[in-house]
């Protein structure tokens, strides 16, 4: 359990930033260079590949050297990682909710019959 903690902190800590968002949803298209994702953003290299860098560890890209070109493919595990959280927490809330709704039904029965 705390393994999967440690990864799904990194994942969602990785998502937390805007330009590494728009980095995995550009990526998501498919592979390109590290020119390419930096391109949209007003920042300096060395400040964006700070967000590369943290992608990748985080696991949710890859990059290799092509040449003189850095090229990113994003890695799809991190979002079965997150979706899968997701869903349990969706699941928990949505009994609680379901409990929630037949407590006040039960309630307003019992109101209703008094």
């Amino acid at each position: 359990m705390a393994q999967y903690s440690t990864v799904l902190d990194d994942v969602f800590q990785a998502l937390a930033d805007p330009t590494r968002r728009a980095v995995l949803s550009r990526l998501g298209s498919g592979p390109a260079t590290v020119g390419e994702l930096a391109e949209p953003f007003d920042m300096t290299l060395p400040s964006f590949m700070k967000h590369i860098h943290l992608l990748e560890r985080s696991g949710w890209i890859r990059t290799r050297k092509v040449g003189r070109v850095r090229a990113c493919t994003i890695e799809r595990a991190n979002l079965d990682v997150a979706d899968h959280w997701l869903r349990e927490q969706r699941a928990v809330w949505e009994s609680r909710t379901d409990r929630l709704e037949q407590f006040v039904t039960d309630t307003a029965k019992e109101s209703e019959a008094q």
